[in-house]
């Protein structure tokens, strides 16, 4: 079973900026392509941080409203310095942090969940840009057809990993939610089974009616579900 990569996913036509690009080429370039940030480039083509739509905006919300109305915020001192920054050096959000085209989509999720940010430059390994990640991106893998999971599901999981015969366990997938029916060789499979449907790509849910063969004869035990 492998997870997708960021290679499958990553856009590889990215806009950028240079570490001296001014305050407004960036603004220009944001919304000449339609995008909320870009990676910041230093001389060789590596990323050195980030600037975003938010890290323009600083700018503007440190100025004073004359109306009287809304009062300056508070700034931290280096979110002042960022706010007069006059280039993409002295504006962007460093250092960058950064994916690899072999990642799994499961990696990126979890750097980007755990530092709350929408979006990671992807490098080579000599830390040259080689695309740009988004949350959109990743969410992309939901998009793929039953079927494809169905038999991801069957020959990954039931057959390859825990060597179950199609005719042991039954596997119907709708919108992304997987139900499993049929019998097993013990109860600890179960959960396992159920655990690793979940790990699979594209997967919303699992919740399975399954016997193991201990209790073939006996009624069937009350099922048991998990969500991606």
């Amino acid at each position: 079973m492998d997870h997708r990569r960021i290679s499958e996913l990553m856009t590889r036509d990215v806009v950028s900026v240079r570490i001296d690009t001014p305050f407004k080429e960036i603004a220009r370039t944001l919304m000449e392509h339609n995008v909320s940030a870009v990676p910041v480039l230093d001389a060789v083509g590596r990323p050195a941080g980030v600037v975003s739509e938010a890290d323009l905006l600083r700018k503007a919300a440190d100025r004073s409203d004359l109306s009287g109305r809304t009062p300056l915020p508070h700034l931290e001192a280096w979110e002042q310095a960022r706010a007069e920054g006059r280039d993409a050096g002295e504006i962007m959000s460093a250092p960058a942090l950064c994916a690899h085209p072999e990642w799994t989509v499961v990696e990126a999720a979890r750097l980007m969940d755990v530092q709350n940010i929408k979006r990671l430059p992807v490098v080579d390994e000599a830390d040259r840009l080689l695309g740009i990640v988004s949350r959109a991106d990743l969410l992309r893998v939901f998009l793929r057809r039953d079927a494809a999971i169905r038999e991801e599901i069957t020959r990954d999981v039931l057959g390859a990993t825990l060597g179950l015969a199609p005719s042991d366990v039954t596997v119907e997938v709708g919108e992304g939610q997987v139900f499993l029916r049929g019998t097993v060789d013990d109860s600890g499979m179960i959960p396992v089974l159920v655990r690793l449907c979940t790990s699979v790509d594209g997967v919303v849910s699992v919740s399975e009616r399954l016997r193991y063969r201990a209790e073939r004869t006996g009624p069937v035990r009350a099922g048991h579900g998990a969500t991606a």
